[in-house]
Formats: C-alpha cells, sequence, structure tokens
C-alpha cells in the first residue's frame, strides 16, 4: 500500500512539476519584449533597421472624421451635435469657423481636446470640423 502511495504521489508531483513549467512558459512568452532599441551608431543589423515610409500628407477632413469623430458625431454621445442636423450645427456654425476649431483643438465641453486623436495634428482636426460645417449647413 505505502509502495502504491509512494508511485500515485510520485507521478503527481511530476505532472505538477510539468504543469507549472508549461505555466511558466506561458507567462514567459506573454511578457517577453516586443521590440528592441537602436540608438544611432550602434550596428544593430538589417532586422533593427527602421522601415521607411512615404508619408502621404495629412488626411482628409472625412478621412480624420470617419476614423476620430464618427463615434460622437454620427450618435449624438455625450451631447455632440450629429453630423448633417443643421438644427444642431447652426448656433455653433454662427460662431464661426475659427471658433468650432478652436473647441476641437482644445476641447470644450464633454468632446476632449483634438476629439481624443492626441496624435493628430491640428491641420487634420481643421479639416474635420470644415468636413462637419459642410455636411450639416
Amino acid at each position: 500500500m505505502k509502495r502504491v502511495l509512494a508511485v500515485f504521489l510520485l507521478g503527481f508531483g511530476l505532472a505538477a512539476g510539468t504543469a507549472l513549467a508549461s505555466v511558466e512558459d506561458e507567462i514567459r512568452a506573454r511578457i517577453q519584449p516586443v521590440g528592441e532599441v537602436c540608438l544611432q551608431g550602434e550596428d544593430c543589423g538589417e532586422a533593427a533597421a527602421p522601415a521607411e515610409t512615404a508619408s502621404a500628407g495629412p488626411r482628409s477632413g472625412s478621412e480624420v472624421y470617419d476614423a476620430v469623430c464618427m463615434a460622437c458625431h454620427t450618435t449624438g454621445a455625450a451631447g455632440a451635435p450629429v453630423i448633417g442636423d443643421s438644427g444642431a450645427w447652426a448656433p455653433r456654425i454662427e460662431k464661426g469657423l475659427d471658433t468650432l476649431i478652436d473647441h476641437a483643438i482644445n476641447g470644450f465641453n464633454a468632446m476632449p481636446a483634438k476629439g481624443g486623436c492626441a496624435t493628430c495634428p491640428d491641420e487634420e482636426i481643421s479639416a474635420a470640423v470644415e468636413h462637419l460645417v459642410d455636411a450639416s449647413k
């Protein structure tokens, strides 16, 4: 009986050790670095060379709207005026395009600065405002 119990416990211990090693491997895989830093002047090999991409320039107002503004200005979330609703936009448009662009860039009421797109250049936000205004007159 003791021998059977010892064999059972030994087998259980091996299985538990294997399971623990598997869990540790999974954790290591999840937290491994996703990249490496290569400073200018260091020989980091071709794999670390930055990919050259052609800049297409700033996005159009409709592209920025589709990527950033649509979530709120299509649904009216947080009181945002819906695109195309001339009644909701008229009093805003009366304040002037410069005011609307300022509000869009710096934030106003519930709208965060740049609609939450911290990486959007001001010219793209301006183009999106012009797109919204043109579609809402």
